[in-house]
């Protein structure tokens, strides 16, 4: 996949403000905003920013913390993942390999098969329904 790559304005015409600050600026959603936290359909999480396919939902679970989790990515190819020190901490972060949107955090404490926890703000994803189409 090629690499997207657009200036700091385009960005702002095509992210809402909210969206512009967590998967340009690495922000945060309030834990338990968000619109996926508690989404059940069946289909698959796409980057807000670029549209690349991220997490299906059958990757998908509670994990109890307020934000989106999933066991797995579509694709290994499709996140890059980043050493974070914010915050007085050592985290994995995870971004969209293909604009470089961020994401959120990964953790060692999923559910098998994978025992990880991709923790994803609601706002860098958009979901494509099972039967749309694409």
């Amino acid at each position: 996949m090629d690499k997207i790559t657009k200036t700091d304005a385009q960005w702002r015409e095509i992210l809402s403000p909210e969206q512009y600050h967590v998967l340009r600026e690495k922000g945060t959603e309030p834990a338990f905003s968000g619109k996926f936290n508690d989404h059940h359909e069946v289909g698959t999480y796409v980057c807000a920013g670029c549209e690349t396919p991220l997490f299906h939902s059958d990757a998908k679970f509670d994990s109890g913390t307020g934000w989106p989790s999933f066991f797995k990515p579509v694709d290994e190819t499709h996140i890059a993942k980043h050493e974070d020190k914010s915050w007085f901490m050592v985290r994995t972060e995870v971004l969209c390999a293909v604009c470089d949107g961020h994401l959120g955090h990964v953790f060692p404490d999923g559910p098998e098969p994978t025992g990880l926890r991709y923790c994803i703000n609601s706002l860098a994803l958009q979901f494509e329904p099972q039967d749309a189409g694409k």
